[in-house]
């Protein structure tokens, strides 16, 4: 059966991996984005969440034991594809990779309180874990036991790289082993490299690439796309996981999902041989990924280590930006307003800006935790723009009006974890329909009839619209002594 995925990020490729390996020969991935030209690099033009330098990895999720479940199993998964790359001969490898690279790193999550106090999430974490037989892995900053352990196993540096304790006195927090980051471009380059290697077939890029209708038959059941060149392409299954341009694709699901952007901001290090302190010190062996605050929850304030190109990356997502236009919806006939994406190729190319609220939190990270960095200033920003669901899970389940329709979206900043297995429950949803497991149930499609919809329920009446905000100059970049 011919299935259409449209979408060629995390979630689509993910999907589409998972049905080839399952036996299915007839996918086929639509994706307006040349990714097998710009590799899934931002500095090539690559223009979605999933190109990115680096995401998160953590496996930390509070009461979410399903989601921390699932995360443990993706780093197995994670482990053997650096595995592959490294047991790749060079020439077999897609460009921009050899065998000594990887694409996921365990340089460790260092999680520390502004208020000096460790949070309810995190207590409920190191509760599931304990539970796991995994407390062992888990290093509470102060603990006497636990600073007994880091010292024996050589993790003590860990704990303030930063060298906050001099500075404030006390410092509060979790140090996670199980942590650290991937390389994200990379990890979507290597993924489209296997599904080329299984005949997936690929059609990235262009007017052949950019679907702009969906065919329903007679009977009102999607089974085909449209795409900008004119031609109709046939399916019996078309799944949608068009990140954050999923509801201007398909403007009912605004009741599910909203647009939201993310705030990001980059320091270059001076030349190493200028600094070699400066890389040595945040090289990821030496520094881990951290939050600074609470990551997804409270300020959402958080980085990586450093690049190998000296690239510290800092992102801001205490405030999720939207930005509404008004979409027609084929469904209904009716104009709807919904949340879309405006980046620096789109609607039109220009110089990336971000908010003032956005820049001011992220030089206040640089004040607290590397005031060393700030001679070196703001070098560069980008807005990221997620997909955010309505409570923070995924939103992976057939249209109820439309069983040839799939939406697999809604990754709410903390998706791309799962890349290497999320496609596996995506093909247990699809083959399984009427009896669902516990990621189906999860994941459903649905609805929160009264109460918070993680801002869904705020519309362009809240205050994170785009054209509320005040933006950003580069005269706001700069560090005031």
């Amino acid at each position: 059966s011919p299935i259409i995925i449209v979408g060629a990020g995390v979630f689509g490729l993910s999907t589409a991996l998972h049905l080839s390996k399952a036996g299915y020969s007839n996918i086929t991935i639509f994706d307006r984005q040349p990714y097998l030209d710009n590799e899934y690099s931002t500095s090539n033009g690559a223009d979605a969440a999933s190109a990115d330098i680096n995401k998160v990895i953590r496996l930390s999720y509070g009461k979410e034991i399903l989601h921390q479940k699932l995360a443990f199993e993706a780093i197995d998964l994670w482990n053997e594809w650096n595995k592959q790359i490294a047991n790749s001969n060079a020439e077999d490898l897609p460009k921009g990779l050899c065998p000594g690279d990887k694409v996921w790193i365990n340089c460790g999550f260092l999680r520390l309180s502004k208020d000096d106090k460790i949070s309810t999430f995190e207590e409920e974490t190191l509760e599931n874990l304990e539970r796991e037989g995994l407390r062992d892995t888990q290093y509470i900053i102060g603990d006497a036991n636990d600073q007994q352990r880091a010292n024996r196993n050589g993790l003590s540096d860990k704990f303030d790289p930063m060298g906050l304790r001099k500075r404030r006195g006390k410092i509060v927090g979790v140090y996670d082993t199980l942590g650290g980051f991937v390389h994200a471009s990379k990890a979507c380059y290597w993924a489209l490299h296997l599904l080329y290697n299984a005949n997936v077939r690929l059609v990235l890029g262009g007017n052949k690439g950019t679907v702009t209708k969906f065919t329903r038959s007679v009977q009102g059941v999607t089974n085909g796309v449209k795409t900008a060149d004119g031609l109709y392409h046939q399916a019996d299954l078309v799944v949608v996981a068009a990140g954050p341009w999923t509801t201007t694709l398909l403007p009912h699901t605004s009741t599910l999902l909203e647009a939201t952007a993310g705030t990001v901001a980059y320091i270059q290090l001076p030349p190493k041989q200028q600094r070699p302190d400066l890389w040595d010190k945040y090289a990821p062996e030496n520094f881990p990924v951290y939050s600074w605050g609470g990551w997804g929850k409270g300020h959402g304030l958080g980085g990586f280590p450093r690049t190998e190109t000296g690239i510290m990356k800092i992102g801001y997502r205490g405030t999720k930006y939207t930005n509404y236009q008004t979409v027609r919806d084929p469904r209904s006939g009716k104009n709807l307003r919904v949340s879309q994406p405006v980046t620096a190729y789109w609607p039109e190319k220009q110089d990336p800006q971000i908010t003032k609220q956005g820049v001011d939190a992220i030089k206040g990270v640089v004040r607290d935790l590397f005031p060393e960095l700030m001679p070196c200033g703001i070098s560069g920003v980008r807005n990221c723009w997620y997909t955010d669901s309505l409570d923070n899970s995924f939103v992976i389940d057939r249209d109820p009006e439309d069983k040839g329709l799939m939406v697999c979206s809604g990754g709410s900043g903390h998706g791309f974890k799962f890349f290497p297995i999320l496609g596996r429950e995506v093909v247990n949803i699809i083959e399984n329909p009427m009896s669902k497991n516990e990621y189906a149930k999860l994941w459903r499609w649905r609805a929160v009839d009264s109460g918070p919809k993680n801002g869904l329920e705020e519309g362009e009446q809240g205050p994170r619209v785009w054209n509320k905000q005040r933006m950003a100059t580069r005269e706001d970049w700069k560090f005031q002594e």
